[in-house]
């Protein structure tokens, strides 16, 4: 029984890795590079995200806030034209938040009645956070898909008078889905 956890807990180690890894490449790394980056925006072409009810809006702002505008307004978008798959990828994140706490909770009453060993307490949380991060992970590229497809829009109606503006927000807007991509343990652990 102890090797099986054992077992349990080197193979979850791998997809952490990996999702940690991929995480910090493709969202934090790039969020450092190109979050604080000045751009300016034309705001007749820039509306804005959905539930934003401020009367004022500025024109000029981060390449980070932006780039979470447009990811908020890409997944709006994407609600309304594929329901399905939007509400598929909110449940894969949603997974990741509910299920490695509710496991840990499981594995310490486990081990308080005896019913499983001391490293099951370590190993079930893992497994539980290392499938949720799967799945964060393979449910990613719809996500990004719908990002790329909304960023081709913007770049048509030029919202962004400055091609470089353009492309760092659009950056920033796809590290934002990469970083939110993992489960909030993994996110608090990896900042």
């Amino acid at each position: 029984m102890i090797t099986l956890f054992r077992l349990l807990l080197i193979l979850s180690l791998v997809p952490i890795a990996i999702a940690l890894a991929a995480r910090w490449w493709y969202g934090v790394r790039v969020l450092a590079n190109d979050a604080l980056r000045p751009c300016r925006c034309d705001l007749k072409a820039w509306l804005p995200p959905p539930g934003d009810d401020s009367p004022v809006h500025r024109a000029d702002g981060t390449a980070g806030e932006f780039g979470r505008q447009l990811r908020l307004k890409a997944l709006a978008e994407w609600h309304k034209e594929n329901p399905k798959a939007a509400r598929s990828r909110e449940n894969s994140l949603r997974f990741g938040l509910a299920v490695p706490p509710i496991s840990a909770i499981v594995a310490i009453f486990a081990v308080v009645v005896a019913k499983i060993p001391v490293i099951g307490l370590i190993a079930v949380p893992l497994v539980a956070t290392a499938v949720s991060a799967i799945f964060g992970l393979m449910s990613l590229p719809a996500e990004l898909a719908a990002i790329a497809r909304y960023a081709g829009r913007a770049r048509g109606v030029k919202s962004f008078p400055d091609r470089d503006h353009e492309d760092d927000v659009i950056r920033c807007a796809i590290a934002h889905a990469w970083d939110l991509t993992l489960p909030p343990v993994l996110r608090w652990i990896h900042k």
